[in-house]
């Protein structure tokens, strides 16, 4: 038995399934966690000592790779000033200034601990602007684990939210709406049904919670239209790709104009932290200035601003990074593009930017519904095949595959490779 099996042992007698969030578990793809225990550029390092070229990447903020240097010398510099100080502190408003002043679309941001604080806090904001209470949200898009957003996807778009988890009540969701990702008929039929009560549509302008879903062009401007014709706001739930499809997130990819945008993951260079931000008279709305009221004791910490804002720093300065990193993703998911072609596979590969899924159907991935056709069971024989051959991959067909610009091409070969022996395998 190796360490990572004793610790998932150990681990289960203290700790829900054995893992302190659930994407960690190894349930569905019939293995026992591994515990990491280092990492570096593209690697990560197990507690056994098998190095995996890692394509997850904390789930998104190591766009540089692991362990990035300057980051790091920046933590540890704040760290000699103190942990916390639960007061106001120059390098929160360093961030924020930052921010502000190169995303055209926010005007005012508010830093908090995650990204479903960050939700939370922006549909408090949104309702509290307009006036109005109800939420539209897309089946297969994850917002967090807020009580309003964690809605049964099987609810339907003309009916309110039904919980999706058991501790929610049916009053905590009733005001969410559910439609269909890339389906814009049906966000519009919520708006002729509930004409002047909806506060905002809430959106992954690329889905990367079922799988990575890109947006079906004209999906995005179309709820651009919606809102403005129904007077509500657009909020864009960026925790993944702001930062990360370009500096300015989707909103820049693909030129729509969010009125407020949540950020997580990159902003903290893998610190916990969360942000939401937008138009200056809707922020304004926020405490202690405007109603509503949302507050953290280490929001702004110092020790996350730090890496935080040294990361966006890096960004921003080198903005060719974007090219180059789409550069390498294009050879990774091109390759397996042709791969799938030649061997005949009857597999499904989406991908925008560094952002990527492999999924097990032979129909086009457009929305929750064709994604959940994927076979999971193959899935997993296609996980468990991947990490025995040095490759960590998300434990979950509905996972995103991330990039980091240390992925570089030797260590794209490396696993192409190992694709490519497993479809020679079946």
């Amino acid at each position: 038995m190796g360490r990572s099996e004793e610790l998932f042992k150990e681990a289960v007698r203290y700790i829900p399934g054995g893992v302190n969030s659930p994407v960690r578990a190894y349930g569905n793809v019939g293995m026992t966690p591994r515990f990491m225990q280092e990492a570096t550029g593209p690697y990560i390092v197990d507690v056994d000592g098998n190095r995996y070229i890692d394509y997850i990447c904390s789930w998104g903020p190591m766009i540089f790779g692991h362990a990035n240097q300057e980051v790091l010398s920046k933590v540890v510099a704040a760290c000699q000033h103190g942990l916390s100080f639960g007061t106001a502190t120059e390098i929160e408003v360093d961030v924020a200034k930052f921010i502000c002043d190169h995303i055209p679309h926010v005007e005012m941001v508010r830093m908090v601990n995650s990204g479903t604080e960050a939700v939370m806090s922006a549909l408090r904001v949104a309702r509290g602007f307009t006036g109005r209470e109800k939420i539209v949200k897309f089946a297969g898009c994850y917002h967090g684990h807020s009580d309003a957003m964690l809605v049964s996807v099987g609810s339907g778009v003309m009916t309110a939210g039904v919980p999706d988890s058991l501790g929610v009540t049916k009053g905590a969701t009733k005001d969410t709406l559910t439609a269909t990702y890339n389906d814009l008929e049906s966000a519009a039929d919520l708006f002729s049904a509930n004409e002047g009560e909806i506060a905002a549509v809430i959106v992954e302008p690329v889905g990367a919670n079922m799988g990575v879903v890109p947006p079906k062009p004209g999906f995005l401007e179309g709820l651009r239209k919606l809102c403005d014709e129904g007077n509500a706001l657009l909020i864009f739930d960026e925790v993944i790709t702001g930062f990360r499809l370009a500096f300015g997130g989707a909103a820049e990819y693909y030129g729509v104009t969010p009125d407020l945008v949540t950020y997580g993951k990159i902003i903290g260079g893998g610190m916990p932290v969360g942000a939401y931000g937008g138009r200056r008279e809707i922020m304004e709305m926020v405490s202690p200035v405007g109603g509503v009221y949302q507050a953290g004791t280490l929001s702004g910490n110092p020790i996350a601003m730090a890496a935080g804002i040294t990361q966006l720093q890096i960004l921003h300065r080198s903005k060719d990074m974007y090219t180059r990193l789409n550069v390498l993703s294009q050879q990774l998911y091109g390759e397996m593009e042709q791969l799938i072609e030649q061997y005949h596979m009857p597999y499904q590969l989406n991908h925008v930017g560094s952002l990527g899924s492999l999924f097990f159907t032979e129909q086009e991935v457009i929305d929750y519904g064709s994604a959940k056709a994927s076979d999971t069971v193959a899935f997993a024989e296609y996980f468990r095949f991947m990490l025995e051959h040095g490759i960590h991959l998300a434990p979950s067909q509905f996972e995103a595959m991330f990039l980091s610009c240390m992925h570089e091409e030797d260590v794209i070969a490396e696993t192409l490779n190992v694709v490519e022996a497993f479809f020679k395998s079946k």
